[in-house]
């Protein structure tokens, strides 16, 4: 099991628009197999800052699902919709494995 974390720096202006972002990503990614865990928007602290968790069952099935969402038409559509708005100024992206009891 592979959970993606990615984190966000935002314009704090366009939160509306990345939420709208967000919550066009969480059914594509499991459409293609994986869990999203939700995009956790700025509260108390730092206005600028998002995260977004989804887990894939491997890192092989994660790079199966980059591969199909490459080329699939409502993916390039979300794309679109982030290079109209540009609701988020960049992003970093790590990976974690989970340790249970």
């Amino acid at each position: 099991m592979v959970t993606c974390y990615l984190r966000y720096v935002l314009d704090p202006f366009k939160l509306k628009e990345f939420e709208t972002y967000g919550r066009m990503w969480i059914p594509l990614v499991e459409k293609f197999g994986g869990t999203h865990h939700g995009y956790f928007m700025p509260g108390e602290g730092h206005s600028n800052i998002a995260l977004a968790l989804f887990t894939f069952p491997s890192l092989a099935e994660y790079e199966v699902y980059r591969s199909k969402a490459a080329v699939d038409p409502e993916c390039l559509a979300a794309m679109r919709y982030y290079e109209e708005t540009r609701c988020f100024l960049s992003y970093e992206r790590s990976f974690f494995r989970p340790v249970f009891r």
